[in-house]
């Protein structure tokens, strides 16, 4: 049995080798957390990291479209999957359909694939017709407080490129305003007033709703998270939009597309194909 599984993964991941190295219709970098340990309220943490399906569904849709993927992380590090979404339940209950997109993830992050952010800013992200950043709690320790995080978003939004965020993925927005490591700090103690210069004023967004982060608290054993990311992106002055709980939730506002939680990924994965291939028509 292991050994038909080892063969099955084997060929899984030719296949995405395949996929990639053919002509391609662009390249997406894909921006993950370097970081895995969640701060609480009073000291304590949460290990996370991104979430399976989050990750996987949509590369696996970009990949089989034609575009190719370049995975990102602050440190250039290995993102680490949070444990927790290494479940069936986010794959319509099909242990095979997660174990196929668990095999696109290991080819995407292969030792040597994972670039640093410094390094992509120096080569410049010209290159990159989308930006896709999953989500998993993980974004909320690192991405939407770095300044780079930042810079590189101001590229993608100047220059109208789709740019696609899921579940917790949208916090990374948050980076692009002037001193979002102070937002954060004044979200936290509960004196926000609104980001100062976010390119995304304004803009209609969604992100994992206050009845969903609810629910997930509740699995803490008493913790606390330090805020609750619907309310923060709100606060920056987002124009919040939500489906009922647990349900696909696709919000688009000009080059920017978010998906409200795990369930979202195939309907934020068509609408992202659709975005890419509506800017290759127009170049």
């Amino acid at each position: 049995m292991k050994n038909t599984l080892k063969a099955l993964m084997a060929s899984l991941l030719l296949a995405t080798s395949a996929v990639a190295s053919a002509a391609s219709k662009g390249e997406i970098l894909v921006l993950l957390s370097s970081e895995t340990e969640l701060p609480l309220q009073g000291g304590k943490h949460f290990t996370s990291g991104f979430y399976l399906n989050e990750l996987g569904v949509p590369a696996a849709a970009l990949l089989e479209a034609g575009y190719t993927l370049t995975p990102v992380t602050p440190r250039g590090n290995r993102p680490e999957a949070d444990k927790g979404s290494v479940d069936p339940r986010y794959f319509g209950g099909n242990p095979k359909e997660m174990g196929r997109i668990g095999a696109v993830v290991d080819g995407l992050l292969t030792p040597g694939k994972v670039v640093s952010l410094k390094e992509v800013l120096q080569s410049g992200p010209e290159r990159y017709a989308g930006l896709f950043i999953p989500g998993g709690h993980a974004p909320l320790i690192d991405l939407a407080k770095d300044p780079e995080v930042g810079t590189l978003l101001r590229h993608f939004h100047d220059n109208r490129k789709p740019t696609a965020a899921i579940c917790h993925g949208p916090i990374a927005l948050l980076a692009a305003q002037t001193d979002p490591a102070g937002f954060e700090q004044s979200v936290i103690a509960g004196k926000a007033d609104g980001a100062r210069e976010w390119i995304y004023d304004g803009y209609r967004m969604t992100i994992f709703s206050d009845e969903e982060e609810a629910v997930f608290e509740g699995s803490l054993q008493g913790n606390k998270l330090r805020y609750y990311p619907a309310q923060a992106m709100a606060q920056a002055g987002g124009k919040m939009q939500f489906v009922a709980p647990w349900q696909p939730g696709v919000v688009i506002d000009r080059e920017l597309i978010t998906g409200q939680n795990p369930f979202s990924d195939h309907a934020l994965a068509s609408a992202f194909i659709a975005a890419l291939d509506k800017q290759r028509g127009a170049d």
